[in-house]
């Protein structure tokens, strides 16, 4: 993807497919100079969690972070390892929703 904000454009899409059971949104949002940093973390938030409330079984693993060093700490699955946390976020959902059909 271009980038975090079109990460829900790009699940809503593949989400009409009637192909997959669940998403992980994967991406980096490095804070810049400028204000951008809250708009596309805020907004790719929002989206994720728009499609989710409508249904989709959704993991959102976007990092927010200040520096290169933050997003490689988050990232290594021998760390924080917040994109195998997303993908268990997603399974979960995704039991949830066959639970309770």
């Amino acid at each position: 993807m271009p980038g975090a904000l079109e990460i829900p454009a790009a699940i809503a899409l593949a989400a009409e497919t009637g192909r997959y059971d669940g998403f992980v949104a994967l991406g980096v949002v490095m804070r810049g100079e400028t204000y951008h940093f809250e708009i596309v973390s805020n907004e790719s938030a929002r989206g994720i969690m728009a499609l989710t409330l409508d249904g989709l079984a959704i993991g959102n693993g976007i990092l927010t972070v200040e520096d290169e060093a933050q997003a490689l700490t988050r990232a290594r699955p021998d760390e924080k390892n917040k994109g195998g946390e997303a993908a268990k976020a997603a399974l979960s959902i995704m039991k949830l929703k066959e639970r309770f059909g």
